[in-house]
């Protein structure tokens, strides 16, 4: 910081005396237009790189984990540079469906029946020409979870599927009730605090692959009307102007809560951060606009020497975009990249530490 300092007051007073050459030059002359673009350029450049581009918070519940990660996956350590142009959070938020890129991906689906009688919708990549692990049988497998409404088509999967296909790894993307296109067979859909159908898939998945390394990557929280007429005033649902009204007409009702409030005791992360047996990584921005800093429970993760939070200064809401024009990576991606490459190459690091 102390160098970062002296830079700056440095590049302050060459600024300074260029521009003071420049009004003697010629106050009318392009001179002093270019000065004033290249002052404000560099006010800017200061700005961003003391006040924007900052490492992300590493919070562990043990030493061994931390090391682990350090060791490993060291983009959880490295300053986050937030794209120049776009490191407000609403920015990073709503721009990043429409700037990053999509990867062409070919999914083969697979319909599966739950207990009460419904089907989820699994689209798998299985990733037949891997170099690294020619093996079906002991294919490292990543389960993807989508965000809220999202499916195996948003851009974030197929970045993931992306870089799991150069690690050689198999993907299988796990599609909530209802937003994949597949019709409801029983009127329930989902929500944050039930887990059935993400036990039904890991059970599923894990006894096709016994023998190959198994994990998950959830992103966000990780409809068809008709099935919910006869339970649910939908009338009264479709005029929700907030999550919160929609949550308490619809996904408390559904799932028998008996206030709004309750559901959302429920599903809070923070009851259940402290039974977490496996290693965890969870990557928040500060700024996102659906989960801010004081909803983030980083007390209760330090108390679990298997979880991890990286938290970003910057980021929005699954955005984390980052470089002039994020095409094609985010700092997202990368985290997710290393931190599944550690676990299945070193994993067993973290067994004996």
């Amino acid at each position: 910081m102390q160098r970062l300092a002296m830079d700056l007051r440095m590049l302050s007073r060459e600024l300074s005396l260029y521009l003071e050459h420049q009004v003697r030059v010629g106050f009318f002359g392009s001179g002093v237009g270019l000065s004033l673009i290249l002052g404000f350029s560099v006010a800017y450049a200061c700005y961003y790189l003391s006040s924007i581009a900052k490492k992300p918070q590493l919070v562990t519940g043990g030493e061994s984990f931390s090391r682990f990660l350090q060791n490993h996956c060291p983009v959880v350590t490295e300053t986050y540079y937030p794209t120049v142009w776009c490191w407000e959070s609403r920015g990073q938020t709503l721009l990043r469906p429409f700037i990053t890129s999509k990867p062409s991906v070919q999914y083969r689906n697979e319909l599966i029946k739950t207990a009460d009688g419904g089907q989820i919708s699994l689209d798998w990549f299985d990733n037949c020409n891997s170099r690294c692990y020619m093996d079906a049988t002991t294919r490292p497998t990543i389960l993807l979870l989508p965000g809220l409404t999202g499916t195996s088509k948003e851009s974030y999967i197929l970045h993931m599927i992306h870089l799991s296909e150069d690690l050689g790894y198999r993907c299988v993307v796990f599609n909530n009730r209802g937003v994949a296109g597949e019709n409801l067979l029983t009127p329930r859909t989902y929500c944050c605090a039930n887990t059935e159908d993400l036990e039904t898939v890991i059970h599923h998945v894990h006894s096709l692959y016994p023998s190959a390394p198994f994990l998950a990557a959830g992103v966000s929280m990780g409809g068809h009307r008709h099935m919910f007429v006869k339970q649910i005033d939908m009338d009264h649902v479709m005029k929700a102007k907030s999550i919160r009204e929609f949550d308490k007409r619809f996904t408390s009702v559904m799932f028998g809560y008996q206030t709004i409030d309750d559901y959302y005791t429920d599903a809070s992360p923070n009851r259940r951060l402290k039974s977490v047996g496996i290693p965890v990584l969870c990557l928040n921005s500060v700024d996102d606009v659906f989960s801010p800093s004081h909803a983030i429970p980083i007390e209760t993760a330090k108390q679990n020497p298997n979880v991890a939070l990286v938290l970003t200064s910057y980021g929005g809401h699954i955005g984390f975009l980052e470089g002039l024009w994020p095409r094609q990576s985010t700092y997202m991606d990368r985290v997710f990249k290393q931190f599944v490459q550690a676990m299945v190459e070193h994993g067993h690091e973290l067994s004996s530490m």
